[in-house]
């Protein structure tokens, strides 16, 4: 895979799980990486990983909920920057619930951070992508969820289903300024959101997985760093499911 050296990438909800795996590997790579999420302890730790490994990185506090957050954090990463080339919408939450017993609140902050932080994020990027005139990745990470739905999870499987449509929408619309617009849906991925579970509930969902295993985040990372390399440049629109067969 070719290097990402020069290339500035920012990851939203990277303080831990999924979106640090992703901040870990662009690094690797050779990307600076712009860390963003609302606890800055926690990006403060993965900087300082990053750094040890000999990789580039920067903290910026960010609540993709909030839209004055969002404008700060993007005008802050292209003032210290200058540049970004990368946007990985990761950022997410869950409230899970029966429909009948869900509140309006668990369904509107589902929404507002998992599809209209992706909304507001990536309007905010493509402007100054626009004007770099050298092209461009967003990566959103929606889940195999949002393909299939799941019992008490409307909430959740609606935002990341509107992640889809909205990746394939975008995709097309700047498809001719050389940005590509794709998506990965992770399956059953060990994080901290999935630590909660008993031993016998991850039994029964490992049962259905064709490839035997859990995911790791790190695979999630593997394909999110494809997407954004030179050797994706002629892949856009599509959704990469990462689930080890689950949704095949």
């Amino acid at each position: 895979m070719s290097s990402l050296a020069g290339k500035v990438s920012v990851v939203t909800g990277a303080s831990r799980g999924i979106g640090r795996a992703i901040a870990l590997a662009l690094a690797g790579r050779g990307a600076t990486v712009v860390l963003a999420a609302r606890d800055e302890a926690k990006l403060a730790e993965g900087v300082r990983e990053i750094e040890a490994a000999g990789g580039k990185a920067m903290p910026i506090a960010l609540d993709v909920a909030d839209p004055a957050s969002i404008d700060t954090a993007f005008a802050r990463v292209l003032e210290v920057q200058g540049r970004i080339d990368h946007l990985i919408n990761n950022a997410g939450i869950t409230r899970d619930n029966l429909l009948l017993r869900m509140k309006a609140d668990e369904w509107s902050d589902v929404l507002a951070t998992n599809l209209t932080g992706v909304f507001l994020c990536t309007q905010a990027v493509l402007r100054p992508m626009l004007k770099q005139k050298s092209g461009g990745r967003i990566v959103n990470v929606t889940s195999v969820v949002g393909l299939m739905g799941n019992a008490g999870q409307a909430n959740y499987a609606a935002s990341k289903a509107g992640v889809v449509g909205f990746t394939k929408s975008v995709a097309r619309e700047v498809a001719s300024r050389a940005i590509t617009v794709n998506a990965v849906a992770p399956g059953f991925i060990e994080t901290d959101m999935t630590q909660a579970m008993t031993e016998k509930a991850k039994e029964a969902v490992t049962g259905n997985i064709p490839l035997g295993r859990v995911g790791r985040a790190e695979d999630v990372a593997a394909a999110v760093a494809f997407l954004v390399s030179e050797e994706a440049g002629y892949i856009t629109g599509q959704v990469i499911g990462v689930d080890g067969g689950f949704h095949m």
